[in-house]
C-alpha cells in the first residue's frame, strides 16, 4: 500500500496541472496587445554623484480577459540586462541608489508577453562628478633623503580610474613633485614621493578622474595631513690649515664636515673634488680630510659633497697657495741633433735663488747638474725633463722631446716579379733602407716626377704600385730627420710589354687572283712589343699553313703561282710574350677573313678555246673523209646479176631452180629505201658480143659503225645480166661490185 504523502503529491500535482492548463486554455482563448512601452528617470536623465535615482517603465497592454495577463520587465543598460521583474502592473521600477559615475550609459526596457516583444528606446543616463577621494599617508614625519608613501582612493567608484596625487610645500604653497597613474582593476593606487634637501612641511593632493567613452567625470581635490621633515644630514663645512696665507712648503689640510641625523637609514659618503678631480673620499665617520705640501699646484677650488643614494649636499671654498719659486725650464738648442754632432740641454729657474737640479730621460736620472752635455747618439733620443727643488719644494719642468738623427743608407729599389711587366698591369716596387733613424720618407720617381710618397716608421720596405704603359725607369728617393741631403737609390729599369691590339689581314693584291700569278697576304697588328708570332690559316682548318716569328708589326706570306687549290677563306692570329704572361683569355688576337677567288688566265682561256675548236673540226674532216673514202669503193666494185632465158638443164636434163629470192638478202636489199635500177641503152650497141648482158646499178643504203660522225653512206652496186643462150653451156655469170660484206 503506497504511502499518505505520496497519494498527496500526486493530488497537490494534479491540481497544480489542472491549474496550469486552465490558466493555458484562458491565454489560448483570450486576446491581447501591447500597446505602448515607455521608460522615465526621476528625478531626471542628469543626475549628481551621490543622488538616489528610479528608472520606471510604463506599460499599457489591451485584453479581452477581463484579468490582467502576467508579462516580463527586462532592464538593459548598455545592451546589458541589469534588472527582470514579472508583473501584472503597468508601471515597474528599477532603483539605483547613491548614483555613481559608473551607472552612467545607455538604457533601455523590454515588456515580453508570451510570443509578443516591445522594447523603447534608449536614453542616455550621465551621472555628474566623482566622489571625493580619500588620502592616507604612511608616516607624519620624514627624514630628508627618506620617502613618504601616498594612498589615494576612490571606494565607491568602479575602476578604471585615472588619479593626479601631487606634493606640496606647506609654507609657501609651491607645487613640488607631480605624479599621475592610472588604476585599471582597482579604486585605489599608492604612489611614493622622495624627501628632498629643500623638504620642511609638506601636504599632499588627490584628485580622480573617471572617463565614460562619451564624457569625463572629475572629482573634487581631496588633501592629505601635513608631513613634517627633518635633516638627515647637514651641510658640510671647511675647515682649511694653515690659517690665513699659504705657501708654498707648508703642509695643506682640507677637512670637509657634516652632521649626520640619527634617524637617517644610511650613512652618507663624504668627498673632496679640487675642479672635478676627487682628492679625498669617506663613507664612514662624519669628516674627510685631504692633506699636501702645498704648491701652486694646489691653488684652484674646491668642493665637499656629501650624499647618500636619494639626498645630496654640496659646499666650495678657494686655496689659494703663493708661489716659492716658479717652474723651471728645460732648453735644447735643436730638438733634432744628427749622430756625432753635440747634445746640449739646459735647466733653469729665472729670477730664483740657487736650487737642485736633475735632468731626467724618461724617468732616469742622466745629469744632476743645471745641464748636459754629450756627443749624440742613436740612444739618445727621447723625452727629457729637470726638476728644481728648494727646501721642500721641488717643482718638474717642461718635457723636451730629443731625436738623434742616425745617416740614412741608400735605399735598395726593386720590384716584386721577374718576367717583363704586361702593359698597364699593376707592379709593386718596393724602397727600403737599412739604416737610418725612424720615420723615413720615401719618394719614388717616375722619369723625373715624384709619383707617390710614402712615410715609414717602422724598418718594412715601402711600397708603391704603379701601371705603366711603356718602358719606364723608376728612382726612389730616401730621407729622414738628418742634416745630410736625400739619398737616393739605383735606376730600376722596367720593360713594358704591349699586348698585340687589332690584327689586321690584307690582300696586296686584287682578291681575285689569275690563276699562275701569285697572292700576297699582309698580317699586320696595330700595336705589339716584338717579337710577334704570325699564323695564317685556310678556311676552317685547325692548323696554321704558315707560321713566322718577326720583329716587324707586319708579315707577308705569298704564293708564286696560284692555282684553284689556293682558292677560300683566310685570317691570322699575331700573339707575343704578353700571351704566355697575361692571365687574360685573350692571349692572343685574331684578325678579320678574306676570301681569295682564281680565275684562269686569257691566254689559257684561248688555248682551250683553240684546242676545243681544233678537236671539233678535226673530227668533221674524219667523218668527211671516211664518207668519201666509203663512196668511192662502193663505185669502184660492181655486182652482176644475171636472170637466165631458159632454166640450166643438169646432165640428166632436169630443170635448174633458181635461187630463192630470200637468199640475197644478205646483200643489204632494203624495199623501204628502194632500189633504184637504171637501164644504160649503149653499152648494148657498143658491144655486140655483149648485147644479151644488162646492167643495173643499185643504190644500197647501210650503216658502218665504223664512221665517226655516226651518219649512213649510201653504196652502188652494179648487176651485169647476160641473155640466155641455148647453145652456151654457161647458164649464168655474176659479178658484183661494192658489196656490202666487201667480197
Amino acid at each position: 500500500m503506497p504511502p499518505v504523502w505520496d497519494q498527496r503529491s500526486a493530488m497537490w500535482l494534479a491540481a497544480l496541472l489542472t491549474l496550469l492548463l486552465c490558466r493555458s486554455l484562458e491565454s489560448h482563448g483570450n486576446s491581447f496587445t501591447i500597446n505602448s512601452i515607455n521608460m522615465q528617470s526621476l528625478p531626471d536623465w542628469t543626475v549628481e554623484n551621490g543622488q538616489n535615482l528610479t528608472l520606471q517603465c510604463i506599460v499599457d497592454i489591451s485584453t479581452t480577459s477581463h484579468v490582467k495577463p502576467q508579462h516580463q520587465v527586462l532592464f538593459y543598460k548598455d545592451d546589458v540586462l541589469v534588472h527582470n521583474v514579472s508583473s501584472v502592473k503597468n508601471t515597474e521600477s528599477f532603483l539605483i541608489p547613491q548614483a555613481r559615475a559608473h551607472d552612467s550609459g545607455m538604457y533601455k526596457c523590454t515588456v515580453l508577453l508570451n510570443n509578443k516583444k516591445k522594447t523603447t528606446e534608449e536614453n542616455r543616463l550621465r551621472v555628474t562628478g566623482v566622489s571625493s577621494p580619500r588620502v592616507t599617508l604612511d608616516k607624519k614625519e620624514a627624514i630628508q633623503g627618506g620617502v613618504v608613501i601616498v594612498n589615494c582612493s576612490v571606494p565607491e567608484e568602479r575602476a578604471p580610474i585615472h588619479f593626479r596625487v601631487e606634493k606640496f610645500e606647506k609654507n609657501t604653497k609651491t607645487l613640488k613633485l607631480k605624479k599621475e597613474k592610472t588604476s585599471l582593476e582597482q579604486n585605489f593606487v599608492t604612489v611614493e614621493f622622495p624627501i628632498g634637501e629643500q623638504d620642511h612641511i609638506l601636504y599632499f593632493t588627490c584628485e580622480a578622474r573617471i572617463s565614460l567613452g562619451f564624457q569625463i567625470e572629475t572629482s573634487k581635490t581631496s588633501e592629505s595631513d601635513d608631513v613634517t621633515v627633518r635633516e638627515s644630514f647637514s651641510t658640510p663645512s671647511f675647515d682649511i690649515s694653515p690659517t690665513g696665507t699659504i705657501t708654498e712648503g707648508d703642509q695643506l689640510s682640507i677637512k670637509c664636515t657634516t652632521q649626520v641625523n640619527h634617524l637617517a637609514r644610511e650613512t652618507p659618503e663624504i668627498i673632496i673634488l679640487k675642479d672635478k678631480t676627487i682628492v679625498a673620499s669617506s663613507k664612514q665617520g662624519h669628516e674627510t680630510v685631504y692633506s699636501v705640501m702645498a704648491t701652486v699646484e694646489q691653488n684652484g677650488n674646491y668642493t665637499c659633497k656629501v650624499e647618500s643614494s636619494r639626498l645630496s649636499k654640496v659646499n666650495s671654498t678657494v686655496v689659494n697657495v703663493i708661489e716659492l719659486f716658479p717652474k723651471p725650464k728645460l732648453e735644447s738648442l735643436s730638438t733634432r741633433v744628427d749622430q756625432g754632432e753635440r747634445l746640449d740641454l739646459l735647466c733653469s729657474i729665472p729670477k730664483a735663488p740657487p736650487a737642485n737640479f736633475t735632468i731626467h730621460k724618461e724617468g732616469v736620472i742622466v745629469s744632476q747638474a743645471q745641464n748636459f752635455t754629450k756627443i749624440a747618439e742613436a740612444g739618445d733620443s727621447g723625452t727629457y725633463t729637470c726638476t728644481a727643488g728648494i727646501g721642500k719644494v721641488v717643482k718638474k719642468s717642461n718635457a723636451v722631446q730629443i731625436t738623434v738623427c742616425g745617416n740614412i743608407s741608400k735605399p735598395r729599389i726593386f720590384h716584386n716579379t721577374k718576367s717583363e711587366i704586361i702593359k698597364g698591369h699593376a707592379v709593386r716596387i718596393s724602397c727600403q733602407s737599412i739604416n737610418g733613424t725612424l720615420p723615413i720618407t720615401y719618394y719614388l720617381l717616375k722619369g723625373s716626377d715624384v709619383l707617390e710618397t710614402i712615410t715609414k716608421n717602422s724598418s718594412d720596405p715601402a711600397v708603391f704600385q704603379d701601371s705603366p704603359t711603356k718602358d719606364v725607369e723608376y728612382k726612389c728617393v730616401a730621407d729622414n730627420c738628418h742634416s745630410h741631403p736625400e739619398v737616393s737609390s739605383e735606376v730600376l729599369s722596367i720593360k713594358v710589354i704591349a699586348p698585340v691590339t687589332q690584327v689586321k689581314l690584307t690582300i696586296l693584291r686584287n682578291p681575285e687572283v689569275e690563276s699562275g700569278k701569285e697572292i700576297v697576304l699582309q698580317c699586320s697588328v696595330n700595336e705589339g712589343t716584338v717579337p710577334i708570332t704570325y699564323k695564317f690559316y685556310k678556311d676552317e682548318e685547325h692548323k696554321p699553313f704558315h707560321q713566322i716569328t718577326s720583329n716587324d708589326t707586319s708579315v707577308i706570306w705569298y704564293k708564286e703561282q696560284a692555282s684553284k687549290e689556293q682558292e677560300g677563306r683566310y685570317h691570322c692570329v699575331a700573339s707575343n710574350k704578353a700571351s704566355v704572361t697575361q692571365s687574360s683569355t685573350q692571349s692572343s688576337t685574331q684578325s678579320n677573313r678574306l676570301t681569295v677567288k682564281i680565275f684562269l688566265a686569257s691566254w689559257k682561256k684561248g688555248l682551250i678555246a683553240v684546242v676545243v675548236i681544233g678537236v671539233v673540226i678535226a673530227t668533221l674532216v674524219v667523218g668527211a673523209k671516211c664518207y668519201v673514202l666509203r663512196k668511192a669503193k662502193a663505185k669502184q666494185v660492181p655486182v652482176e646479176m644475171s636472170r637466165p632465158a631458159a632454166p640450166l638443164l643438169k646432165s640428166n636434163n632436169e630443170k635448174v631452180s633458181e635461187p630463192d629470192i630470200e637468199a640475197n638478202s644478205h646483200y643489204g636489199y632494203n624495199d623501204e629505201v628502194g632500189n633504184h635500177v637504171m637501164k644504160q641503152p649503149n653499152e648494148s650497141k657498143a658491144d655486140p658480143m655483149n648485147s644479151d648482158v644488162e646492167y643495173t646499178e643499185v643504190q644500197v643504203t647501210s650503216a658502218d659503225p665504223q664512221q665517226v660522225l655516226g651518219s649512213k653512206g649510201t653504196d652502188t652496186v652494179y648487176s651485169e645480166i647476160r641473155k640466155a643462150n641455148p647453145n652456151s653451156v654457161e647458164n649464168r655469170y655474176s659479178r658484183t661490185q661494192g658489196s656490202l660484206d666487201g667480197t
